[in-house]
């Protein structure tokens, strides 16, 4: 039978009142008194019956998380939001949008809201326009890069900030012509901030960008990189360096570069972002800059259960996550 907190009560001698304290985690129970429930939830195997829990509070006890594509960065990053989400005894159902807006926007306003009880939602098109209409709806925090200044939580690494310590670690290798793979001729997001961070970079050594070591491309996708890298060494066979912004570019331009007879980090370097697993396994091992994702995970369900828990309005919040760029060998040889 379930250990309930009349059984714990009844062994710890107190109050169920205090049990209950005790496993809410409230202030005003004593140190001891506090010790002495704890060490009988443990001996007992007490176990929270949140089915219970949420018939009370009229909530699923299951949150959405939207992602764009089901990528190995995007992959790591659900299967640490579902293990944040467990320890707060959620369950996560994951939705693929495939960066459509009318789909992003569906989920984000809570399209199964009878199912989910807020949404982590990591948008590709949605506007900011679209967001701010749903500030005072469905529960939701943003992954990834800012839309303008909407009145919502917020979780992001400072993508400029890590764009321009990638590009640095090239140019202090002694590399002079980097090229950003990546680029397009309208950034917007993602690409618009990292494009920026590696052009502070440059212009903070002296170096000029060049719009010739642009490798614009559509996707993110290992085939993008490959096809961007061919079509850039055909243009400027002087390129030395490659800063790509994500990983999965970087391993389609080492098969390009092998293929044009380029020794990496010989010939060229190159820098990846995301540090997925595969970075490790990679001929040569990947050097990436690399998210904090535990700490990514851990902050948009601990801001979506503020938001959802919260009986009054909340003051949107902004976290910022750390990343450090993790050197391997290409670029820094074996």
């Amino acid at each position: 039978m379930p250990v309930s907190l009349k059984d714990v009560a009844s062994v710890a001698g107190v109050s169920i009142k205090t049990v209950s304290n005790v496993v809410h985690d409230y202030p005003f129970v004593r140190p001891t008194t506090r010790a002495r429930v704890q060490k009988a939830l443990d001996d007992m195997g007490y176990r929270p019956n949140f089915s219970a829990r949420r018939l009370r509070n009229g909530r699923s006890g299951t949150i959405a998380l939207s992602l764009p594509e089901l990528t190995p960065y995007f992959s790591e990053l659900a299967e640490l939001v579902v293990m944040a989400a467990e320890e707060r005894g959620l369950t996560v159902l994951i939705d693929r949008s495939g960066g459509e807006r009318t789909h992003e926007r569906r989920v984000a306003g809570g399209i199964r809201s009878n199912l989910t009880d807020g949404t982590i939602a990591s948008p590709l098109a949605m506007t900011a326009e679209d967001v701010e209409n749903l500030r005072d709806g469905h529960p939701i925090v943003l992954l990834g890069e800012r839309l303008s200044h909407v009145g919502v939580d917020h979780v992001a690494i400072d993508s400029v900030a890590a764009a321009r310590a990638a590009t640095e670690h090239l140019l202090d290798l002694g590399r002079s012509r980097v090229a950003a793979l990546g680029t397009a001729r309208r950034p917007a997001g993602t690409v618009a901030l990292r494009q920026r961070g590696y052009e502070q970079a440059l212009r903070a050594r002296g170096v000029r960008p060049e719009r010739s070591l642009h490798g614009d491309v559509e996707l993110f996708h290992r085939c993008d990189g490959y096809d961007a890298v061919h079509r850039l060494l055909a243009a400027r066979s002087d390129v030395d360096a490659l800063f790509c912004f994500n990983d999965l570019l970087a391993f389609g331009a080492l098969r390009a570069l092998r293929e044009c007879g380029r020794r990496v980090p010989d010939d060229v370097a190159v820098v990846g972002f995301d540090d997925v697993e595969e970075c490790t396994y990679s001929i040569p091992p990947l050097t990436s800059v690399a998210p904090d994702k535990p700490a990514v995970a851990e902050a948009a369900v601990g801001l979506l259960v503020l938001r959802m828990s919260a009986e009054l309005p909340v003051e949107p919040r902004e976290v910022f996550p750390p990343y450090r760029l993790v050197a391997r060998e290409s670029t820094v040889g074996g």
